[in-house]
């Protein structure tokens, strides 16, 4: 008979043969402790194949150090899948592992290095190519020689983690066998040592890791950035007459109010006289709540005279209360001043944490305040009410959708949206999209032949469908190809997406391919990363908020230089 080729490899220093999922290693000798660093071939293999898909392009251009935790991650994802197709290979003809032929470690040996080798380059030549895309110019050697060794050290802490585990998951087997069947004894301590590993991340790791956050950001809160200043006008929050304290907008509500376009700056970009535009937030120090948050940030709306403006936004935030200011301050330029904004926090942790754990608070913040400004906007005479816009960027987005069950609830309650960037878990973004026409593409979907709700990847060149009406309210998504908050779906672990089998959009490589477990990883790496990219790429929206909200609004009398004009002011402050 054969003799099979699953079994450990020779023991390199310091290392037992055996596998993590093929039985315990040969008992150490008496008063000798088990070793830990060892290997077997078929985890080798995976771990190889996985690390080597690991340079395959994804959306952004990586770094030599998070390049070498991708590395790692996918090596530790690939050896655990080779030792579990050798586990159930071996299940068949129900026999133990046996140890492979010599010819069998030679061959991986060789193989490895050549199969790495060709991997790491081509993985460089694709992020120069990325890179080329984007115009990133930033590139450490230093760090992309690194990045084996990052993926090393990564691959062993993660492989070091689940032997641990699973020496916990004998000892409590063990144990429990004294009172129980073996079956038994086993299935129990299996499901004991993964429910205290859920407990610990989630509960422990994750939850402590939020708390910590959360207390460190919340004292940020209580600070306000140089150069911001309370306003002397009753047109602001924290201002003379304001229902709101200063002290209680927190750090980006102060920011919010305490900056913007003034008088002056409008009016050299209309070419006319300006008014001032009227600015409302409240913090999570100004009520209790989001309801009590938005009534009185309503309350103060309407003591500044928000209502009685030709046009009003309503904007939900992202994370700590952050309000992009091109989304607000371009806004605020096409209306000439003739505008007011409101908006409320609901979190004091940053965007990329909050995307994660704060989903519920968007929710609320963003259903809570729409309800609040629409409930005073209904009461007004017809004649007499504001266009009534909404707005929100990444997060801001999933918030501002709940106020709504569909396109027709959209167009109904307001005179148009920009939503910039919306992350792929929202539930209008997502039925738009799945239920886009035949032939149009997830990347730039065209929805109902574009009636009321429409998609672009760069409002400066069109939004389509060209040559189709687009009467009433306007809605307008816009989304990079590159934007890992668009795409990030924990369906990309299993289920290849559209955007990745239909042609890639304009600044995405055309070679991306999609590789199970693998692509997933990759995207989710590039989430923290996502806005350090030029603008127009990524997750940074900027200028494209000028033809955006053109778009929507389509003030009349503007003309391409002012649009031209007003990109640079944009582009300038961003």
């Amino acid at each position: 008979m054969a003799r099979d080729t699953s079994g450990p490899p020779p023991a390199a220093p310091g290392a037992a043969p055996e596998s993590a999922a093929e039985g315990p290693p040969p008992a150490p000798e008496p008063g000798k402790p088990r070793r830990l660093l060892y290997v077997t071939l078929p985890g080798c293999w995976g771990g190889l194949i996985f690390a080597c898909l690991s340079f395959t392009p994804a959306l952004l251009p990586r770094g030599g150090l998070i390049q070498g935790v991708i590395c790692g991650i996918t090596a530790a994802i690939g050896y655990g899948l080779g030792v579990l197709a050798a586990a159930v290979w071996r299940a068949f003809p129900d026999r133990p592992p046996r140890p492979p032929r010599r010819w069998a470690w030679t061959t991986f040996f060789i193989s490895a290095p050549v199969l790495f080798a060709a991997a790491f380059g081509l993985g460089q030549y694709w992020q120069y190519e990325i890179r080329k895309l984007m115009g990133v110019t930033d590139y450490s050697i230093p760090l992309v020689v690194a990045s084996p060794f990052v993926a090393a050290a990564v691959f062993c802490l993660f492989l070091l983690i689940g032997r641990g585990l699973r020496g916990l998951y004998r000892w409590l087997a063990a144990l429990l066998g004294r009172w129980v069947g073996r079956r038994a004894a086993r299935g129990i301590g299996w499901v004991a040592v993964v429910g205290l590993t859920y407990l610990v991340v989630s509960g422990l790791l994750l939850q402590g890791f939020v708390n910590v956050m959360n207390n460190a950001y919340s004292l940020r809160d209580t600070k306000t950035a140089e150069g911001v200043h309370q306003p002397t006008t009753g047109l602001r929050s924290g201002g003379p007459g304001s229902l709101i304290r200063w002290d209680s907008l927190g750090w980006q509500g102060r920011n919010f109010i305490g900056q913007g376009p003034s008088v002056r700056d409008l009016a050299a970009f209309t070419g006319h006289p300006a008014m001032e535009p009227i600015r409302v937030y409240a913090g999570l120090a100004s009520a209790d709540g989001a309801e009590a948050q938005a009534a009185l940030a309503v309350r103060d709306l309407d003591r500044a005279g928000g209502f009685q403006r030709k046009n009003l936004l309503v904007v939900t935030t992202t994370g700590s209360g952050w309000v992009d200011p091109a989304l607000v301050d371009t806004f605020e330029y096409l209306t000439g001043g003739d505008s007011a904004t409101v908006a409320i926090q609901y979190s004091y942790l940053p965007s990329w944490i909050s995307y994660l754990v704060d989903q519920s608070k968007a929710l609320a913040a963003g259903r809570a305040l729409f309800d609040a400004v629409y409930g005073a906007w209904a009461k007004l005479p017809p004649g007499d009410r504001p266009q009534l816009y909404v707005a929100g960027e990444s997060l801001g987005t999933f918030g501002a959708e709940a106020a709504f069950t569909g396109e027709n609830d959209l167009a109904n309650r307001t005179s148009g949206a920009l939503f910039a960037g919306p992350p792929n878990f929202n539930t209008l973004f997502r039925e738009f999209t799945d239920h886009r026409d035949p032939g149009s593409p997830e990347v730039q979907p065209i929805y109902q032949d574009g009636r009321t709700v429409r998609f672009s990847n760069d409002p400066t060149t069109g939004i389509p469908p060209a040559g189709q009406p687009w009467a009433g309210s306007r809605i307008l998504y816009m989304m990079h190809p590159s934007d890992p908050i668009v795409w990030w779906s924990p369906h990309l672990i299993f289920s290849e997406p559209s955007w990745i089998s239909e042609p890639p959009g304009k600044d995405v490589l055309k070679t991306i391919f999609w590789v199970p477990f693998v692509t997933f990883w990759e995207v989710t790496a590039d989430l923290p990363f996502s806005t350090g990219v030029p603008p127009g790429h990524g997750h940074k929206y900027t200028a494209e908020y000028v033809d955006g909200w053109n778009a929507v609004m389509h003030p009349a009398g503007l003309t391409g230089q002012q649009l031209a004009s007003l990109r640079k002011i944009i582009s300038a402050e961003g």
